[in-house]
């Protein structure tokens, strides 16, 4: 009986896995959309420049573009090992880097977690108070807060989802980036 309730635990995490996983890519590709969408309001910004008409609210579309696609691609760069890690201090550890992860996971955890909550809390109050932009284009806040509270969200979770890991694996989900030569290991 213990062995198919331990593969059932295995198979369910397994599941889990993967469905973190393909979550934190598909926010890395919304991410990129949001990059192209700023390459687009930013063409367009230029076309109605030249052309002598208006385009009100292009640099706070812009910026709304660009802080959805930092907080949608930050739970995927955590796991693929792109973030400015303290990989030298690690290293320096030896054999007590387990606890120098550990105790950077942890507050990254905490830290993550209160960006989530006043992230979304701020969504909340947005929407409430019927808030809107001071630009031209007079935007209800909270829909454009959204994206960057979901993000902050994802990334909190990725923090937790890489400390439990941790304890319970020994190893996190950190993938080593080849090219900076940062990682887990």
């Amino acid at each position: 009986m213990q062995v198919g309730n331990d593969m059932m635990q295995t198979n369910q995490s397994g599941v889990l896995r993967r469905g973190l996983d393909r979550l934190y890519d598909f926010c890395a590709i919304l991410s990129a959309g949001c990059l192209i969408g700023i390459l687009l309001v930013i063409v367009l910004q230029m076309v109605a420049r030249w052309s002598s008409v208006t385009f009100p609210g292009s640099t706070e579309y812009a910026g709304y573009l660009m802080a959805s696609a930092s907080f949608l691609a930050f739970a995927h760069a955590l796991n693929r090992g792109v973030h400015i890690r303290v990989g030298l201090a690690l290293n320096a550890l030896g054999r007590h880097r387990y606890w120098g992860e550990l105790w950077c996971l942890a507050i990254g955890s905490v830290a993550a977690s209160y960006l989530a909550w006043y992230a979304v809390k701020l969504v909340y109050w947005s929407k409430k108070l019927h808030d809107v932009s001071q630009g031209q284009d007079a935007m209800e806040l909270w829909i454009v807060q959204l994206p960057t509270a979901f993000g902050a969200i994802l990334l909190a979770v990725a923090f937790i989802d890489n400390l439990i890991t941790l304890v319970l694996t020994g190893r996190d989900n950190i993938i080593p980036d080849p090219a900076t030569g940062a990682g887990a290991e």
